[in-house]
């Protein structure tokens, strides 16, 4: 309900969790048709009773609808070697401003007639339409799940290791830097007890069990040149437990503010460095360059945080060929730091055109705001 910009007073809201049944769900075709209030973690369990699922970390399943999921674009650790939802989601419904039903796509997965305006609604939050009902293909689910948690004694042999992964024998679906202070959290969060006081690199494989094992073996021997400290390996409901903590780290509501940084992967070290120089909790998708970074119980002040803030986001604009690249966004903000914080830091290049599209579509403003406020 806090994701993205403000809205204008006065304000109403739309709950679509009543739109929570299953429209149709061919087995065999690997899609299903589901209206969108459906709770995450009910959409799971049925689609897992026919061995299959939608491989997407979305934290806290049991709260989050598909269409709360969907036009947030969220994803997880898994984003490395599953995607995200527009690589999933081959038909959708809404309706729009002007209260009339619209569709796109279909049932079909080589659906590919007109404007993919799939793709325009993921990750919309809101500010396009009101999603009512999605189609996704699907994929079975993985026999055998894996972790490997490996400690470093600095960020650079991290780097260096990262480097390495790039040219793997082994086929990681996830890709997970920590520092120490997000290492503790993840940790904690699991129940399980793991080395968390030097930066963390966390691989996650899946596959039958013979191909788990050998991956993880792979995985161990492209390692062990970059660290002195022996991996550990987490199988089973262990494993489950640390997929979860994994997933749940951007939701926490106990800090004051939680980000999520975007930049290309070879940045992510760097950014790591500059985070943890100023005591925030980090976690990087080293695959895909997503960083998700808490602040400390300890920071004093929104208008501090939001230094801060500006501090991480420049660090990650560097211009490449005339172009720039990376952005931040605050997912969670204390209610006391709203008023100092900025839900985006700095505009994106592109944001004209986006705007443009927001006034065509949405020229009275019913929905969520898109502009900074």
């Amino acid at each position: 309900m806090h994701f993205g910009f403000l809205p204008r007073e006065p304000n109403c809201y739309v709950r679509m969790s009543e739109l929570s049944r299953i429209i149709d769900y061919p087995a065999r075709d690997m899609t299903i048709t589901v209206e969108a209030g459906i709770r995450v973690d009910a959409l799971q369990t049925a689609l897992a009773a026919e061995g299959q699922r939608l491989p997407i970390d979305i934290a806290q399943s049991g709260r989050a609808t598909l269409a709360g999921a969907l036009v947030t674009n969220t994803s997880g650790p898994r984003r490395f070697g599953h995607g995200t939802f527009r690589d999933y989601v081959i038909g959708i419904s809404a309706v729009d401003a002007f209260g009339r039903l619209f569709k796109a796509g279909g049932r079909v997965v080589k659906n590919v007639a007109g404007y993919d305006i799939c793709k325009l609604l993921v990750g919309s939050r809101g500010t396009l339409g009101i999603v009512t009902q999605v189609t996704l293909k699907l994929r079975p689910l993985a026999e055998s799940t894996a972790l490997l948690w490996t400690p470093f004694d600095k960020i650079a042999e991290l780097d260096r290791c990262l480097n390495r992964l790039l040219t793997s024998d082994a086929r990681p679906i996830a890709i997970e830097v920590l520092n120490s202070a997000a290492a503790k959290q993840i940790s904690s969060g699991a129940r399980i007890e793991l080395a968390a006081t030097r930066p963390v690199l966390c691989l996650g494989v899946e596959g039958s069990l013979k191909d788990v094992h050998w991956q993880i073996e792979t995985l161990r021997k492209e390692i062990a040149p970059f660290t002195s400290i022996q991996g550990t390996e987490i199988n089973d409901a262990h494993a489950r437990s640390l997929w979860s903590a994994l997933t749940e780290f951007q939701t926490s509501a106990e800090e004051p503010l939680t980000f999520q940084a975007n930049m290309r992967p070879s940045q992510c070290m760097a950014f790591v460095e500059l985070a943890t120089s100023h005591d925030i909790a980090v976690q990087v998708h080293a695959g895909t360059g997503v960083a998700i970074g808490q602040f400390p119980e300890t920071a004093v002040s929104g208008d501090r945080g939001q230094a801060i803030l500006k501090q991480l986001a420049q660090s990650i604009r560097s211009a490449t060929c005339g172009f720039e690249s990376g952005n931040l966004m605050v997912l969670h903000c204390d209610p006391d730091w709203r008023n100092s914080v900025s839900s985006c830091l700095v505009p994106e290049p592109v944001w004209p055109l986006m705007q443009n599209l927001k006034k065509s579509l949405d020229p009275a403003g019913i929905f969520s705001p898109f502009w900074m406020v």
